[in-house]
């Protein structure tokens, strides 16, 4: 599975105002309701509960909140550069400035699966994440999550 198989260009968003992790969520589940068409609050009770059971921030400054939405027809990314970062609860307990949120089908276990491997693993390539927090423009941000991964490790 590719990244560009799930985020869509219009779903990388540069976020500067925002005070809290649910002032995020609210965000994201407002961007993914007009990416996949389903209801802003279900994509937000998701997010908010699967959070409830502990933090999605991996550390380093990376979070990756997800959840299983019933009639979903596919896995759904949005990704968002956090300026200035927000507080998680992360596991080395920094701040979070990259998120990417992922959504997938309830009952997709294997997808769901292989979308958190593949964004956990892109999410820790240094090159990329170095990358991601040069840049303000979105556009840009698009091409660096859907470049090939080999394309960060090039000298």
């Amino acid at each position: 599975m590719e990244l560009a198989d799930i985020l869509a260009k219009g779903s990388v968003l540069i976020c500067t105002d925002l005070n809290s992790k649910h002032q995020l969520f609210e965000h994201l589940a407002d961007q993914a309701a007009q990416t996949c068409g389903h209801d802003r609050d279900k994509i937000l009770d998701t997010l908010l509960d699967r959070e409830a059971l502990g933090s999605t921030g991996l550390g380093d400054g990376v979070a990756v909140p997800h959840g299983k939405l019933v009639g979903l027809n596919g896995v759904t990314a949005v990704f968002a550069r956090l300026v200035p970062p927000l507080d998680f609860d992360s596991v080395d307990d920094q701040a979070v400035d990259l998120v990417m949120m992922l959504l997938a089908p309830a009952g997709s276990g294997a997808d769901h699966l292989k979308a958190l491997s593949r964004v956990a693993r892109l999410l820790r390539t240094e090159a990329l994440v170095a990358d991601l927090r040069r840049s303000d423009d979105p556009e840009r941000l698009f091409e660096l999550l859907t470049a090939p991964i080999t394309t960060h490790f090039a000298a």
